[in-house]
C-alpha cells in the first residue's frame, strides 16, 4: 500500500483497526498535499468529549482502577500522538527524496506509538479499565492546524510533546516501581527509549533545516503562538535523557531555565 494510502486510512479511520494497521509493507510515493480534516475520524465509543475528568493523584494510584485510568491518560496520549503523524504524512507533500526521508522518520515514530497504545490498552484492560470508559480530550489534536510545515511539526510534536514525555515517563515509572505495578514500570520504560529516538529525529531535521543561529532561537520561532517552551517539560527534568537525544548542552540549559506562566510543571502535587 502507498504510504499516502494508509495515512489517510489512518488519519479518518473511525475504528481502532484503522489506527493500528500494520505499516511494515508500505511503498513510499510521491504525492502532493492534502487538506487537513477538522477531526481524525473517531467512532462514538472513542470520540472527543467536552467533559474533563482529572488524573489520579500519587497516593492513589495504590488503586489498580486509579492505575488504570491513568493509563487511560496515556494511552489516549498516543492515539493523538498516531493521528497527527499520520496528518503530518497525508497533508504534508512528497515531492523531493528528502521529503520522504524525513516522512521515514516518521513513519518509524508512528510505529512505536501504535506500540505504546498497544501496550497500555492491554495493562488498563488487566486492571479493569477499556479505551473510551472516560472522556478522550482532543488538546494534542486541536493544535495541529497551526503546524502548516513540517518543521513545525517537528517543533511540536518532537521537541515539545514528546521531549515532555521523556520527563513524565521517568516521573512515572518511579511511582508505578513504588506501588509494586512492575508491569506498567516495564511498559513506561520501554517507551522512554523510543521518545528518546523520536526526540532525536526531530531535533536532527530541525538542526538540518535550520538557518543561521542557535537550534533553541529557531525552535521558539516555530511553535505556535500559544505554545511555550514549558511544555517541553515535566514535573522533574532530565537533562541525561535530553543529551541522550543529542541535544546540546545549550539547547538543554535554555530549556531548563525557561519560565513562563505554564503551571503544569509547577504544581506541586501529582
Amino acid at each position: 500500500m502507498k504510504l499516502s494510502v494508509a495515512a489517510k486510512d489512518i488519519l479518518f479511520g473511525a475504528n481502532l483497526n484503522s489506527k493500528l494497521q500494520n505499516l511494515d509493507s508500505i511503498e513510499f510515493d510521491f504525492h502532493e498535499g492534502n487538506s487537513l480534516p477538522e477531526n481524525p475520524g473517531r467512532e462514538s465509543e472513542i470520540s472527543f468529549s467536552n467533559n474533563q475528568i482529572k488524573f489520579p493523584k500519587k497516593k492513589s494510584l495504590k488503586v489498580e482502577s486509579n492505575r488504570g485510568l491513568a493509563l487511560h491518560f496515556f494511552a489516549n496520549h498516543e492515539l493523538l500522538a498516531i493521528e497527527m503523524m499520520a496528518a503530518a504524512l497525508y497533508c504534508y507533500p512528497s515531492r523531493t527524496e528528502e521529503d520522504i526521508k524525513f516522512k521515514k522518520g516518521i513513519v518509524s515514530a508512528l510505529r512505536d506509538e501504535q506500540k505504546h497504545f498497544t501496550m497500555y490498552c492491554e495493562r488498563m484492560n488487566e486492571l479493569g479499565v477499556k479505551f473510551g470508559d472516560f472522556p478522550l480530550n482532543d488538546f494534542f489534536w486541536r493544535q495541529m492546524i497551526h503546524l502548516k510545515t513540517p518543521q513545525e511539526f517537528f517543533a511540536l510534536m518532537s521537541l515539545t510533546f514528546e521531549m515532555a514525555n521523556l520527563d513524565f515517563c521517568i516521573h512515572y515509572k518511579e511511582i508505578f516501581k513504588e506501588v509494586e505495578d512492575e508491569k506498567t514500570f516495564n511498559i513506561l520504560s520501554t517507551v522512554l527509549e523510543d521518545e528518546i529516538t523520536h526526540v532525536s529525529i526531530g531535533r536532527y531535521w530541525l538542526e538540518h533545516w535550520k538557518p543561521t543561529g542557535s537550534l533553541w532561537d529557531y525552535y521558539k520561532n516555530l511553535l505556535p503562538e500559544k505554545i511555550t517552551p514549558s511544555r517541553a517539560k515535566g514535573m522533574i527534568y532530565s537533562r541525561e535523557v535530553r543529551a541522550r537525544a543529542g541535544l546540546e548542552s545549550d539547547f538543554i540549559k535554555n530549556l531548563e531555565t525557561y519560565k513562563d506562566e505554564f503551571k503544569i510543571t509547577t504544581r506541586k502535587e501529582w
